[in-house]
């Protein structure tokens, strides 16, 4: 109905619109929220553009369904989109592309007896790379923004609807450049071209195809009329450069800690997170820590590799540096990872060579909003580590809980593979990290047998 109303006013003439904002006692229909965020005024400056709206159309949309949403409603929604697991997600988007190349498939394992299927698009080749980070070959091609957008009538009142709502919600919503995806090979170590797009592009376009499908779900069924419009078929998400392919990175960390009387042997801690409410996606969901966007910072070429997002996303999330978090400020450092900046427990790892080891486990294409995922493994093998700060790392807004496991626990690291609470891409970096952990861990693990497959 709303989309109806917004559709016929933009349609009348100039004293029509007057005339309806009489009527309804709102000669100026724009509310505070909308022009007091930076953030937002650029994400309507860009929905304005890539709708051909006149400027300040996309504003007064987005104040009118503003004040037509109920608090307590998008709550309850929320509320049952929680309810939509991560198996349920897995086996509607299987459904949706049924017709997959040959070797490419959704990742699936045999945990010892459990059987888990996940959303991520991948490859044999993608797999089990144990590539060394810091090696990888990502170059920028450009830093030029992406070509524009072009959103029909459908499309652009679902995207000022997500602004409404992350607006009521309090959603953070911060417009930073984000790497896109043009090529990836994994043949000898990683390498591939990436391009350079702006959040607001993958939140107002991409990013709405999750909420599409699970509010489907939630209902019984329905058309998944974005899904078909941005990611129709398996061609179009293997087709990189045609389309907006954003992502990032997440790893599963593994601390070494010394045996203890009351926990036991020598062992590694991996840390566990459920991602909060407010956060942009994979929300109220479990996810390896830390989990971050693939975007540049200040130097575009050198932030193009995953490790600088990573030791990026380890300052923020577990080592408690706000002034890299970009939803928080904005970024005025020349070089906010500068040693001279560092928290002491990222300094400490960086002293010397060999105390911070990252790999890349696996690559994989995320069906639920054509992400790109670049899984890894954090792994610190001196204990000297979690003595001295283990119990100063504490997670960020970004996550509502912290939990830890331990690398002997066999049974519950299975169980925890099997819940269903996971988002599908930190599923598929628990998994591809605990097989690598199996292979280095040595005496420190009792790890779960992990046998992948792609169907």
């Amino acid at each position: 109905m709303q989309q109806l109303l917004d559709t016929a006013l933009d349609q009348a003439p100039a004293a029509v619109k007057d005339r309806f904002a009489a009527l309804t006692g709102d000669a100026n229909p724009v509310d505070d929220r909308v022009v007091s965020d930076p953030n937002i005024t650029a994400a309507l400056e860009w929905l304005d553009e890539h709708a051909g709206w006149e400027p300040g159309a996309a504003r007064r949309k987005v104040s009118r369904r503003l004040s037509g949403l109920d608090l307590r409603q998008l709550q309850d929604r929320g509320t049952r989109r929680s309810r939509v697991n991560q198996r349920e997600v897995a086996d509607a988007l299987q459904r949706y592309y049924p017709d997959r190349p040959d070797d490419y498939g959704c990742y699936s394992a045999r945990v010892d007896d459990t059987e888990i299927t996940t959303s991520i698009l991948t490859h044999p080749a993608w797999l089990d790379l144990d590539s060394p980070l810091g090696a990888e070959q990502l170059r920028l091609t450009s830093s030029l923004p992406d070509s524009p957008a072009v959103l029909d009538a459908e499309a652009a009142g679902h995207a000022a609807q997500r602004l409404a709502e992350g607006l009521e919600l309090g959603t953070k919503l911060v417009n930073m450049p984000l790497y896109r995806l043009l090529g990836i090979d994994t043949a000898g170590g990683i390498s591939g071209a990436l391009g350079v797009s702006h959040f607001v592009h993958y939140a107002l376009t991409m990013d709405l195809l999750e909420a599409e499908l699970v509010d489907a779900l939630t209902s019984g069924g329905g058309s998944l009329p974005l899904r078909d419009r941005h990611l129709p078929n398996i061609a179009t998400v293997l087709d990189l450069s045609a389309r907006l392919c954003a992502g990032g990175t997440l790893a599963l960390c593994a601390f070494a800690r010394p045996a203890d009387p009351f926990r036991g042997p020598a062992d590694y801690v991996l840390l566990v997170q459920e991602r909060s409410g407010h956060v942009v996606n994979a929300a109220r969901r479990l996810a390896v820590i830390p989990k971050g966007f693939h975007q540049p910072v200040t130097d575009y070429r050198a932030d193009a590799k995953i490790a600088a997002t990573l030791r990026r996303e380890m300052e923020e999330e577990l080592f408690g540096r706000d002034d890299i978090d970009n939803t928080v400020g904005h970024q005025r450092a020349a070089d906010p990872m500068h040693p001279s900046r560092m928290s002491e427990p990222m300094r400490w790892l960086t002293a010397e060579p060999g105390r911070l080891r990252m790999e890349c486990t696996a690559f994989g294409l995320n069906l639920v909003s054509g992400n790109y995922e670049f899984p890894a493994l954090i792994v610190v093998d001196d204990e000297e580590f979690w003595t001295r700060y283990g119990g100063v790392i504490e997670a960020n807004w970004e996550s509502s809980t912290l939990r830890q496991y331990s690398t002997l626990d066999r049974d519950l690291l299975t169980d925890l593979a099997g819940d269903v609470a996971w988002s599908n891409e930190g599923l598929f970096a628990l998994l591809e990290g605990l097989r690598r952990l199996n292979q280095i861990g040595g005496d420190r693990v009792n790890l779960p047998t992990i046998e992948w497959e792609t169907r």
